[in-house]
């Protein structure tokens, strides 16, 4: 079963994007496009709702070094 996070190679603010980018299998840049897309047409609702969201949905820590650890060598 797939679970939402935040992700933590994808970030550009707070890695909600790129997190429902991985979660849906899609690209992070179109996420983000629709996002922006969104908030210019919601007057200020959208903004609302993404902080909560990046409050809610955790952070995927296990991302943080499974690319480069062969620091560990």
């Amino acid at each position: 079963m797939k679970k939402l996070f935040r992700s933590e190679r994808d970030r550009k603010f707070t890695g909600l994007c790129g997190g429902l980018a991985e979660y849906f299998g899609i690209d992070s840049t179109l996420v983000r496009l629709i996002a922006i897309i969104v908030a210019l047409g919601s007057v200020g609702t959208f903004l609302f709702v993404y902080v909560i969201a990046s409050l809610i949905v955790p952070s995927d820590r296990s991302g943080s070094f499974t690319d480069n650890n062969h620091y560990y060598y």
